[in-house]
């Protein structure tokens, strides 16, 4: 567990167990010249001894009758660096640890983040309590830190869920714990999504033993003036359907609800830091089996649109979901909807594992969004909604087939979603960035949450906050 303080005391002031000396390209930062100063050279002197050059990530320990100084490298992304340095401390045995502060939102961010573990099924745990002191750092910054955190937190806690625990019954159970917030959470059960008329998330879901669940979300905090409206993939476990995924494919498909967990992260972050603003959520959540009463191909399926689509694949699922769930945030009068999902294999192929695609049917608001990731700290490139694959998707029997071809699938994804709304829509298409197999600086591997804070930061810059 780590805990952030704010305190004024600088490194040479302070009276903590350890101090953290940042060093950037070979220098040490102000205040760690002036605790060299007064400490004669000392720490100038290891680095040059131990050809300490401060890469990223690169640390040496001083143990010194002066105090224990840990010389940390850098680099060019502060919340990187933070999430490396909580990393570096959960290995050392200090309970109390003094840090300048430098940009401190970013920094106490990455601190948080990259301290995460999801350990609950282990049966040895280390939960070592760390004490931070940021100097410099403004209280504020810190609980804002602490807010974002723990939505991302959450969604990851979700992701990371087994497939046989988090199950559509169990994501709209965690959905309902969020009213304790204020937040108010409506969950449909299957008769009622039957009534409403969404036959493309109901055809999805009937191959499972586990009944499919629609959650609607709201956070109306009194005086809000704008609204945003989120729609997550919430596919707790998707084998593929008829069209099977291989063993390797399938293995991380409990992760296909990311879009959905950080929806829900957002939600949870936005009521703890009290953002002035509407938010509406909405999650169609079910698995997609294979059983004697799943969905094939060539079904047609009537949406909650009004349209009909001719299945050609059904692991191309997910935007059968999505449809519904999009048309239903309309008619809940939805104004611009920031829609996230991992949705396709070919955004991977063309972004690789850290960069999201980004698909705008208003230029506008994509770049909005874009900027907002940006600001966040998350990876989205653009990429075109070229109208002329459109063919792609027509079909001889239905409105449309839910797949075209091979070729610029990403992109077919996309605009197979634009069909079914009126209002500007962003797709962010996290299939590469929302899980990952291997540790890195802002956590270990596993659920990354990624996209709750793009969205927070896109609430932000609704309510013209000035980013920090």
């Amino acid at each position: 567990m780590i805990t952030l303080h704010a305190t004024t005391a600088t490194l040479e002031e302070g009276k903590a167990p350890l101090k953290v000396v940042w060093v950037k390209q070979g220098e040490l930062t102000p205040q760690g010249q002036v605790l060299d100063a007064r400490l004669d050279g000392l720490l100038r002197q290891a680095m040059a001894q131990a050809g300490f050059k401060g890469e990223a990530g690169e640390s040496l320990l001083l143990a010194t009758s002066e105090g224990n100084f840990l010389l940390f490298g850098l680099g060019e992304d502060i919340r990187a660096a933070g999430g490396r340095l909580a990393q570096a401390l959960a290995k050392l045995a200090f309970p109390e640890v003094l840090v300048e502060a430098l940009e401190a939102y970013p920094l106490a961010e990455g601190l948080l983040l990259g301290a995460y573990r999801f350990d609950r099924y282990k049966g040895e745990k280390e939960d070592r309590a760390l004490t931070l002191y940021l100097s410099g750092a403004r209280p504020e910054d810190l609980e804002r830190a602490k807010g974002v955190a723990a939505g991302v937190y959450w969604a990851r806690d979700l992701v990371n869920e087994p497939p046989n625990v988090l199950t559509p019954e169990a994501l709209a159970e965690a959905a309902l714990s969020l009213r304790a917030l204020g937040i108010e959470v409506e969950v449909l059960d299957e008769e009622a999504i039957e009534a409403l008329g969404m036959g493309a998330f109901l055809a999805v879901a009937q191959g499972s033993h586990h009944p499919p669940r629609f959650i609607h979300l709201r956070y109306a905090p009194e005086g809000a003036q704008e609204r945003l409206d989120l729609v997550g993939k919430g596919l707790t476990f998707d084998s593929g359907g008829y069209s099977l995924k291989p063993t390797e494919s399938m293995a991380t498909m409990k992760g296909d609800m990311a879009g959905g967990a950080a929806v829900l992260g957002a939600l949870k972050s936005a009521a703890l830091l009290g953002l002035p603003l509407e938010i509406g959520g909405y999650i169609a959540a079910c698995e997609n089996m294979v059983s004697g009463r799943a969905y094939r191909l060539g079904d047609v399926l009537k949406t909650l649109a009004g349209k009909t689509v001719e299945v050609m694949n059904t692991d191309a699922e997910g935007r059968l979901t999505l449809v519904d769930a999009l048309a239903y945030a309309e008619r809940q009068g939805a104004r611009r909807i920031l829609e996230l999902s991992t949705l396709t294999g070919s955004a991977v192929v063309a972004l690789g594992e850290e960069v999201a695609a980004l698909f705008a049917t208003e230029e506008a608001w994509g770049k909005q969004v874009e900027e907002a990731a940006r600001r966040a700290g998350e990876k989205v490139w653009p990429l075109p909604l070229e109208r002329a694959y459109r063919e792609k998707l027509k079909s001889p029997v239905a409105d449309l087939k839910n797949v075209g071809d091979r070729n610029g699938g990403a992109i077919t994804a996309a605009l197979f979603l634009a069909e079914f709304v009126t209002v500007p829509l962003v797709h962010l298409d996290i299939a590469g960035p929302a899980f990952t197999k291997k540790a890195h600086a802002l956590g270990p591997e596993g659920g990354t949450g990624f996209g709750v804070r793009t969205v927070l930061e896109v609430a932000r810059g609704l309510t013209d906050t000035t980013p920090a």
